[in-house]
């Protein structure tokens, strides 16, 4: 079989670099008799570190609905698979073309939550037509891959595409995360905190309403006016104006360590030298960050909505979202209750085992197979 994989632009979003790679590593694995080919929109911009908002609007626009989708078109495959929903337009032009189509949905978090466009575009009510002309490709597909039963759920309510059409496929993670030599680890907080005394409180990602930050730094702030020792690591974007001012309100810088955007290697080492992961996240397509602190050994406290019970299984303290008590709760029994920690991290190291990419580059080959026949069927 001769499948094409239709990727994002370069370094607009990791997650999605994360995806494509593994997978393509997957199925050159399983089937090593396929050819996988690969396909990328042209880059418009020089800036390929800010390239989602540098450039030419027009060139971008051009790039992705006009030129890309042109370009697809003209290779000749067997199947196609768009790996991200944000892309899933291409699917219109390939499906009058005939061609057999699938798209991987990650999440659909803009119905869910729209207002987080407010902070990433000049122009929300356009961004937001846009986008939703784009994930309705998915509905044009021959299929959908969801990453979790939440957001296949969440493409058959805002999609109306029907159950039978979408296969769940659960994201794997890579083995590199895993649990390291105790001396690094000392090292690497005797880095990065003030006191070895401090809890040291993980959380990685975006800023976007949906993660909740917020809750996290009132967690933060009710650790210290119990006078807790506590240390914050936020890896990923900095804070936004509303966040950074209740930090500045509640006098929480001293107790906040913003570290930008580790390499693969740092964020190992981070996972393996915190407390606890802190992830109260509103919303999420999948939750990776909860896959990837129980590989290294790192109890974690997560939400009990969207796809995160999901994910974490029995492996995770699950909260409501909001519930700030019951986060500074769970913390401190984790720090005081040394058998309780250690069920926490045997529970998730066994959980991540269950996750592999290979496992999921499998499943996405059966389902290639499923369309292809399917189609070959009709076409008869």
């Amino acid at each position: 079989m001769r499948v094409a994989i239709v990727r994002r632009e370069p370094k607009v979003a990791f997650s999605m670099d994360v995806y494509a790679d593994n997978l393509i590593a997957g199925l050159k694995v399983v089937h090593p008799d396929w050819e996988i080919i690969e396909i990328a929109p042209e880059p418009w911009s020089d800036d390929l570190e800010n390239l989602w908002h540098s450039g030419n609007p027009l060139k971008k626009y051009y790039e992705r609905f006009y030129n890309h989708p042109r370009t697809v078109n003209q290779i000749d495959a067997d199947l196609f698979h768009i790996i991200d929903h944000t892309n899933a337009h291409v699917a219109y032009g390939l499906k009058k073309s005939g061609k057999s189509v699938v798209v991987t949905c990650h999440d659909l978090v803009q119905y869910v939550y729209p207002e987080i466009l407010k902070d990433q575009s000049r122009f929300p009510a356009v961004s937001m037509a846009v986008w939703q002309h784009s994930v309705r490709g998915i509905a044009a597909a021959d299929g959908a891959i969801a990453i979790s039963s939440n957001t296949a759920q969440d493409v058959s309510k805002w999609l109306n595409v029907a159950p039978n059409k979408v296969a769940v496929v659960l994201n794997g993670v890579d083995p590199s995360f895993r649990i390291l030599e105790p001396q690094i680890v000392a090292d690497w907080r005797a880095k990065y905190l003030e006191s070895t005394e401090e809890i040291c409180l993980l959380n990685v990602g975006s800023n976007h309403q949906r993660k909740n930050i917020e809750t996290v730094l009132k967690v933060v702030k009710e650790l210290a006016t119990q006078n807790i020792p506590v240390r914050l690591w936020k890896l990923g974007d900095e804070f936004n104006a509303e966040q950074q001012q209740f930090i500045d309100a509640n006098n929480l810088t001293r107790h906040i360590s913003l570290l930008g955007k580790p390499n693969h290697q740092e964020l190992i080492q981070f996972y393996n030298a915190a407390d606890i992961l802190l992830a109260p996240s509103l919303y999420e397509g999948f939750g990776l960050t909860i896959l990837e602190a129980m590989g290294c050994g790192t109890p974690t406290i997560t939400s009990n909505v969207s796809s995160l019970p999901e994910v974490a299984g029995d492996a995770a303290i699950l909260v409501e979202p909001m519930d700030v008590a019951a986060m500074v709760r769970a913390i401190k029994q984790i720090k005081t209750d040394a058998n309780y920690r250690q069920d926490l991290i045997d529970k998730g190291l066994t959980r991540v085992k269950e996750f592999s990419w290979q496992k999921t580059a499998e499943q996405t080959a059966s389902f290639y197979q499923q369309i292809v026949n399917r189609q070959a069927k009709v076409s008869v």
